[in-house]
């Protein structure tokens, strides 16, 4: 077969059906029962921290993907997530449903109960490596030449700290508060996952301490969804106002336990001068996050890994950089985008399944990536900018790292093109790939310099003036357009900032058009008014 994708949670299942779309030869494996196993577990507390905004007072679907975070894309533009619950964070069993859904409507080809014991491959010749060989665990085995792995981050981390084996994990431990009553508990973990346990012991537990090295991260600030989200950060009151609670900014240097089940843990305080302090705890919970396994992979196709091993390297089109033919989807594709945009998310590798289906479809099956014929005038290139950014999705929930491309040709036509990868961009460029291009641009939204340094509710902190068209201050999302010559692609020779808006419509004609015009004017040059007899 052409491909076969392994696991049918969000990414596989949004990977099979862009295959299926294009009548390629493909099957899903899934060792679960039913698509989005991973829900059935996670997260413990079985809240999703995922929006699910019903009421936009918009009638366009691409605009209401804006602030739809759990629904899959489809042409037909269905089902929705939506559709299945008005709750704003929904329970993890409705994820659970829609992506049953989801696999039966579109009847993707899935086969339930395959584990992955091990992938191979092996031969190869002269035209190249050979098929992947992909072994289950009932002994089934099946061929393909292409791999997309979906499956996410399966393998906890655990941290080298002396006696973290005595402990409990976020994986494991009980979620009952009752077991907690009255008991001291410390948390070893900074993201949501320790914050959801800590907010779920509050009414019960006696002392709650959530501890990790470096400074806290708040995703209001960042924009960042992967910091601490503020359904989570309840905790941080019962810190702030003396409530028994605290976070410790520090490390956890060792952990011993005592002969009857309590814990002793020495942690090294960054903020006094690293002093070290023995607490006593009655529980140690380790909330320390996940990470990609890379254990079914023979030596011979197995893929580098980056980010202190946590996910496999990837290159500009989410392909292993030393196993061609191995390409990955979902949240493991963050690695391209780490703690900067949306890539680790459902609203944000959704836009990157459909991207890498391009990418596939140009390279290995003559579909060039789909474009629309514009006029060489910087009016309409203005036009297609400004309708564009007003309504995408993709350019939204994936900020700074998808963008549109506006491709000059040296025969003088222009193309635009939807949602490429700005660095899969550059490099296809140099290569060639997007034809015989002359100058280039790319249109992204993205926050300004130092928006998460700033605190958004801070009036005393410098705006720009809404009459500074420019816009080059601009912290709040706003469109971009850089232009780029084709013959050194990568390096912009000018770049525009759209004003930022708070209602994110960029359509006045004093603000936003005229100024994007006139940038584009010396580019694209405007005919000439025709002379009056």
């Amino acid at each position: 077969m052409d491909y076969l994708v392994v696991g049918a949670g969000p990414a596989g299942l949004q990977a099979g059906y862009f295959l299926q779309q294009t009548g390629r030869s493909y099957l899903i494996v899934e060792s679960g029962a039913a698509p989005g196993a991973f829900f059935t577990r996670f997260p413990r507390h079985r809240t999703l921290i995922s929006i699910n905004k019903v009421h936009t007072g918009w009638d366009d679907p691409e605009l209401n993907m804006r602030t739809d975070w759990n629904s899959l894309l489809s042409d037909e533009h269905t089902p929705l997530f939506t559709e299945r619950t008005p709750r704003y964070f929904p329970a993890a069993e409705e994820m659970v449903g829609y992506l049953a859904d989801f696999a039966t409507t579109h009847r993707l080809r899935i086969r339930y109960g395959t584990r992955v014991t091990g992938i191979s491959r092996p031969g190869g010749g002269p035209d190249g490596p050979g098929d992947f060989l992909v072994r289950a665990e009932d002994g089934t085995a099946y061929r393909a030449r292409r791999l997309i792995v979906a499956t996410g981050v399966t393998r906890p981390y655990i941290p080298g700290i002396e006696g973290v084996e005595t402990v409990e994990r976020y994986d494991e431990v009980d979620v009952d508060p009752a077991a907690f009553t009255g008991q001291r508990v410390l948390i070893i973990g900074r993201g949501n996952s320790a914050f959801e346990t800590a907010d779920n012991l509050i009414e019960t537990a006696s002392v709650i301490h959530v501890a990790g090295p470096g400074s806290l991260k708040l995703a209001w600030q960042t924009h960042f969804v992967g910091h601490l989200r503020a359904v989570n950060n309840n905790f941080l009151d019962t810190y702030q106002l003396k409530l028994q609670n605290a976070v410790l900014d520090g490390h956890i240097l060792r952990i011993r336990q005592q002969p009857d089940g309590s814990y002793v843990v020495s942690v090294s305080f960054s903020r006094v001068n690293e002093v070290v302090k023995d607490i006593p705890y009655d529980r140690v919970i380790l909330a320390t996050g996940f990470r990609f396994d890379p254990s079914i992979f023979a030596p011979e196709c197995r893929p580098e890994l980056a980010i202190n091993d946590r996910f496999p390297a990837q290159t500009d089109a989410w392909e292993s950089p030393n196993v061609p033919g191995l390409y990955f989807a979902g949240t493991i594709t963050q690695v391209r985008d780490f703690k900067k945009s949306t890539s680790g998310f459902i609203h944000g590798f959704r836009y990157g399944v459909r991207a890498l289906h391009r990418i596939l479809e140009a390279r290995h099956h003559g579909r060039p990536w789909p474009a629309r014929a514009l006029p060489a005038t910087a009016g309409a290139v203005t036009d297609a900018v400004i309708a564009r950014v007003n309504r995408s999705s993709a350019l939204f929930q994936v900020f700074s790292f998808l963008g549109d491309a506006v491709l000059a040709d040296r025969d003088g036509t222009v193309r635009y093109c939807e949602e490429v990868p700005v660095d899969h961009l550059h490099t296809a460029v140099a290569n060639g790939e997007f034809g015989d291009v002359g100058q280039y641009f790319t249109v992204t939204l993205e926050y300004g310099e130092g928006h998460d340094k700033v605190n958004p509710f801070d009036i005393t902190a410098g705006r720009i003036s809404q009459q500074d068209t420019t816009g080059l201050d601009g912290r709040y999302l706003h469109p971009v357009v850089r232009a780029f010559d084709g013959a050194a692609p990568g390096k912009a020779t000018a770049e525009h900032h759209i004003t930022e808006n708070l209602e994110n419509e960029w359509d006045s004609e004093e603000v936003h058009r005229t100024p994007l015009r006139n940038f584009l004017s010396a580019r694209f040059p405007d005919p000439a008014p025709a002379a009056r007899p």
